[in-house]
């Protein structure tokens, strides 16, 4: 096995390579389903790192010791990369099922709850409206944010797979409806680079 899979935890090893669904009859939509909205491409801006920094700044001192990781992810993550001005931000916790250890503090920064999936990985997302910002809360060692840390540093070390991808997203947004046709559009793309990530990390698929 290739030693660059030290990084992730053994416990992830067998689920890192499988994609899973969560229960299609699930609505995961708190408040309802968001109005359709343009799906906007930007040139990456050198800003992004910087109002991430005061964000994760924010969250870790409204969460404390709640919070058990931090991370940047998503397009706005990669440099050079163009991306929808949105900041995705992956926090870990113990339990996301225990939503009053993190959803209070969080929703006197300004975010409110939008997404609660159970049976996807047990996924939350709040969102913020001013910056735009998608907080995503996972629990330890959740394959889907390590594939999320696999896919923002191997664009970071690859400029051709993120020209690639960033091809892939400009073609994804032209006569996308919805930011889930948009994810559908680019998704054969960001598939194949993963395997070629799997690969590189001794991971079969």
């Amino acid at each position: 096995m290739n030693n660059q899979n030290k990084n992730v935890p053994v416990r992830a090893l067998d689920r890192i390579t499988t994609f899973e669904d969560g229960d299609p009859n699930e609505n995961p939509w708190v408040a309802g389903e968001p109005k359709a909205e343009l799906i906007e491409v930007q040139d990456y801006d050198a800003n992004w790192p910087v109002l991430y920094q005061r964000l994760s700044q924010e969250i870790q001192a409204a969460l404390g010791n709640k919070a058990l990781t931090i991370a940047h992810v998503g397009s706005t993550a990669v440099l050079g990369l163009p991306a929808k001005p949105v900041i995705d931000i992956d926090v870990l916790v113990a339990d996301p099922e225990q939503e009053e250890d993190y959803v209070p503090a969080l929703n006197a920064l300004g975010y409110e709850l939008s997404i609660r999936e159970r049976s996807w990985y047990q996924h939350r997302m709040l969102r913020q409206e001013e910056p735009r910002v998608n907080l995503h809360v996972f629990g330890p060692d959740c394959p889907e944010h390590i594939r999320h840390i696999l896919f923002r540093d191997w664009l970071g070390t690859h400029p051709e797979d993120l020209q690639r991808y960033a091809q892939a997203k400009m073609q994804a947004k032209e006569g996308a409806g919805s930011v889930r046709d948009y994810n559908q559009r680019k998704q054969a793309v960001v598939r194949n680079i993963y395997q070629k990530i799997f690969a590189s990390q001794g991971l079969s698929s």
